[in-house]
């Protein structure tokens, strides 16, 4: 290429108004609670911006990025992202560098809800795991994801350890959980034969609670829509898509309804006389475990 000519312009990496937030404040050298006294805002809702658990208003985002002295182009795009961002994905991958982040920022979203729809065509939902079943999951998670540079093991155990922590919510009555499970989910090999009785008896548990709704679509069931992915959507507000290398979340409204939509579908299909179900699958388990 010749000098003076250029190159197809480059697109600029999208950001998320949040993580772009955050960056802002750590090259101020600011905390979250000096920052709060800049902008007139608590320290508590400054961290739930700053991780996601709550959408900021247009005015929420003006007021940060001018006490942070952004330049005022940078405000502007802040503020038109905000306005724009309940219809774009964000990826989460941006500014969590391993899976513990992970865990304790999507217990955040959880917490922030008070009904949890979850469907999950391949691994339990992790409100719904053992920890034998949770560190099996997340050790192929955490070497895919950090290519075994944090070491194998100190990670790891705070990411499972975090995941436990998570469960307790299903203790606060005031929140309702909604969980639908396809039966061939259980045939996947994922722990120890010997540890999936446990696990059996975990998802027992949890079904008999009176904020819990547990159902099952059985193998042999027609499925509405292809099990692509799992999901779990928190209240009318956002959805969280799971995949292989990050977690997506959306706000947008045509994507609520989908996601709604494809979760009743799937739930229609679905039984909540569990305990047979469970129980194939305990003889499956404890037979081949005798077997090895």
């Amino acid at each position: 290429m010749t000098s003076g000519q250029s190159g197809p312009p480059q697109r600029e990496l999208y950001v998320p108004v949040n993580v772009a937030l955050k960056r802002l404040r750590q090259r101020a050298g600011l905390t979250g609670q000096e920052l709060g006294r800049r902008a007139g805002m608590s320290q508590a809702k400054i961290s739930k911006i700053e991780t996601g658990a709550i959408h900021p208003s247009v005015e929420d985002v003006e007021h940060l990025a001018r006490a942070l002295g952004a330049p005022q182009e940078d405000v502007d795009r802040l503020t038109d992202q905000v306005e724009h961002s309940r219809d774009r994905m964000t990826d989460w991958r941006f500014g969590r560098d391993d899976p513990a982040t992970w865990q304790r920022e999507v217990a955040q979203l959880e917490a922030a809800a008070t009904e949890l729809h979850s469907f999950q065509p391949a691994v339990l939902s992790g409100l719904l795991q053992t920890s034998e079943y949770a560190r099996a999951v997340l050790a192929t998670v955490w070497e895919s994801s950090v290519d075994g540079s944090f070491g194998p093991s100190a990670g790891l155990t705070e990411a499972v350890a975090i995941r436990l922590q998570r469960q307790e919510i299903l203790d606060d009555p005031s929140k309702h959980f909604h969980f639908v499970i396809p039966e061939t989910l259980l045939h996947n090999v994922l722990c120890q034969p010997d540890e999936m009785p446990g696990q059996l008896r975990r998802i027992l548990a949890v079904s008999h609670q009176e904020n819990v709704t547990l159902s099952m679509i059985p193998a042999d069931e027609r499925l509405p829509y292809p099990p692509y992915h799992g999901f779990m959507v928190l209240d009318d507000r956002r959805v969280m898509i799971d995949l292989y290398n990050t977690i997506v979340v959306t706000r947008g409204r045509s994507d609520l309804r989908l996601y709604q939509n494809v979760f009743r579908a799937l739930a229609s299909r679905a039984t909540r006389d569990i305990e047979p179900i469970l129980e194939k699958y305990r003889r499956h388990y404890l037979r081949l475990a005798r077997e090895r």
